[in-house]
């Protein structure tokens, strides 16, 4: 090492590589899955917020993978390491948040993939979740899919089965004026 290489700034870490966005069943007042797995009714949320529906009406998917996408095209609003926010174009908003409990793990267990302003279509991952940390910090990882503005319409329903199985981008949830 010569006299000046200690002077020399340090080589950054890599950012790690973002996952491939997924295809979106994408149509106005839909919402697609942020993940795949198994769907369930609002009201089945292990939260009395949540599970209540005091946020808003929508459903939650207990995921089989580690990567939460953009439910729809938008503007990212409000970005947690366990939960975004997104702005439709049409006036939808939207919360996907990962997790029972989770702001508890101070961000542990969670990479965001995107940042606050960011403009997302529908597929586009959001954040990277470590389901194992969240399991051992013992929250449910259920992502909940929550269109927070429900009072602007005249409907908000669950398009699939409760207990079925589906994909991310699938449509799950449809919003009517």
């Amino acid at each position: 090492m010569g006299l000046f290489d200690m002077f020399k700034k340090k080589a950054e870490a890599a950012a790690p590589a973002k996952p491939a966005a997924v295809e979106a069943q994408e149509a106005t007042g839909t919402l697609c899955s942020p993940v795949s797995g198994r769907a369930i009714k609002m009201t089945d949320v292990p939260d009395p917020v949540f599970g209540g529906e005091m946020m808003g009406k929508g459903c939650a998917v207990y995921p089989d993978a580690d990567v939460v996408y953009a439910p729809a095209t938008g503007t990212v609003s409000v970005l947690m390491p366990h939960a975004v926010g997104i702005n439709t174009p049409d006036g939808m908003e939207i919360l996907c948040h990962v997790g029972v409990d989770t702001v508890d793990m101070n961000g542990k267990g969670f990479t965001s993939l995107i940042k606050q302003g960011d403009e997302v279509k529908a597929g586009d991952p959001c954040i990277k979740i470590d389901r194992e940390k969240i399991a051992a910090a013992g929250h449910p990882d259920c992502v909940v899919l929550i269109v927070t503005n429900t009072t602007d319409y005249a409907s908000v329903e669950m398009l699939v089965e409760p207990e079925s199985t589906v994909s991310a981008g699938q449509a799950v949830v449809k919003a009517t004026k």
